[in-house]
């Protein structure tokens, strides 16, 4: 997927899905540009404090509280899952014949934790899915070219079983080493029984690309890219 959007990118394959909101915004792709998109649906906004953990969140019924996590899944309807990112990777998913939708912020730290298999775990134990009939997008994000990190990241990756291979050996700097955030996340999509051809990309990456937020672009004037799912039904 290589167009530019105005505000946000959407997957083909999940537009097919009856009743399903989702979308990867752009730097211009604001909270309020959600609520007018949604205006007259009925949709409530769920956003998370997110803490770079593996923390997962099964919403059953509406929360009182502000969560703090980094993954939120839900078969309600008429509620709308929110991740904000930066760089990070943001995954969607949806099984759409049990009507049940995921959002993931996954962060190196969240990475290294194996969010996305608390998730796919979770999902089997909680709603009996089938992860071999689940869908995922995972949405724009850094780059391993542009993702230099040190070899203390490395190390908890491997100290967490995760394969090496995901890592690049800088070519100049000792210790320094080229992330896949993207694969690294992909491998444990694919690990756990989800089908490649059920695994979707929008592979800009961040910090190249100047209509995306990228905190190591901006620093802490970057903003947020912000990613939803939601289902009426």
């Amino acid at each position: 997927m290589n167009k530019r959007p105005n505000n946000f990118f959407t997957i083909p394959r999940l537009e097919q899905i009856p009743h399903l909101i989702h979308g990867f915004g752009t730097g211009r792709w604001k909270e309020s540009d959600i609520s007018e998109k949604l205006e007259g649906k009925d949709f409530r906004l769920l956003f998370l404090n997110q803490i770079h953990s593996n923390i997962v969140h099964f919403i059953d019924r509406i929360p009182s509280d502000n969560l703090k996590g980094d993954a939120l899944i839900t078969g309600l309807s008429h509620l709308l899952l929110v991740i904000k990112t930066a760089d990070c990777l943001p995954v969607l998913m949806v099984e759409e014949s049990q009507k049940i939708i995921a959002a993931v912020h996954c962060g190196w730290k969240g990475t290294q934790k194996r969010v996305i298999q608390r998730v796919l775990e979770g999902m089997e134990d909680h709603y009996n899915i089938q992860l071999n009939s689940l869908l995922a997008a995972l949405g724009p994000s850094i780059e391993p070219e542009c993702y230099e990190v040190g070899k203390d990241v490395r190390q908890g990756f491997e100290e967490s079983g995760l394969p090496l291979e995901i890592f690049q050996s800088h070519p100049t700097k000792k210790d320094k080493y080229f992330l896949d955030l993207r694969e690294a996340n992909l491998l444990q999509l694919l690990n756990l029984g989800v089908k490649r051809e059920n695994i979707f990309n929008v592979d800009f990456c961040t910090r190249c690309s100047d209509f995306l937020p990228s905190f190591r672009r901006d620093g802490k004037k970057s903003g947020r890219m912000l990613s939803f799912i939601g289902m009426s039904f």
